[in-house]
């Protein structure tokens, strides 16, 4: 039945590592920025997930302190620092981050880029839904972001795709856009 209670030394301990760990993660995020929990790449999104999973150590266990929680999340941090300063001055991106791709061009579903990137036709119908698309002749493309969302690019009026949104994407040579054939 021990797993139902707690004892009075538990709550307040529990209580305090929340709040001491909350202000710590705060305070960190706010002096390392915007961009700490953002889901720009693989790296921030897998950066976010370890800080979540250390303030839920440092709150439970006993086997880590506040203060290495605290130290834990900074190292964290500061090595998302430096992999965005390697992204921006040193062209890493590669090395980090997954290649956007081409699921949809206009109407025709891409299944070789579905297949390989394990996206269904019930997920596309769901993001096209998502992105208010009434008509699939709206379509100009819908790409899987580095990031793992799904990006639909459409529009009514008739304007052709601006070919720098799909630069780095691979299949974007296959999207009509402007100045571009297919």
């Amino acid at each position: 039945m021990d797993w139902l209670t707690t004892t009075w030394t538990d709550f307040w301990q529990i209580g305090l590592s929340a709040m001491g760990i909350l202000a710590a993660v705060v305070l960190l995020i706010r002096l390392n920025g915007l961009r700490s929990l953002s889901k720009m790449s693989s790296f921030d999104f897998a950066v976010t997930v370890a800080v979540g999973s250390i303030v839920a150590t440092t709150l439970m266990s006993d086997s880590a302190s506040l203060s290495e929680g605290a130290i834990g999340v900074g190292a964290l941090l500061l090595s998302q620092r430096l992999v965005s300063i390697a992204r921006v001055r040193f062209n890493a991106s590669a090395v980090v981050d997954n290649q956007a791709i081409v699921l949809m061009i206009g109407e025709t579903m891409l299944d070789d880029a579905m297949i390989r990137t394990r996206v269904t036709r019930d997920d596309i119908r769901g993001k096209l839904r998502e992105a208010n698309v009434i008509d699939l002749s709206e379509v100009h493309a819908v790409v899987l972001e580095s990031t793992g969302d799904i990006s639909v690019l459409h529009g009514s009026d008739g304007k052709t795709l601006d070919a720098r949104l799909l630069e780095g994407v691979a299949n974007a040579e296959l999207v009509v856009t402007d100045g571009s054939t297919r």
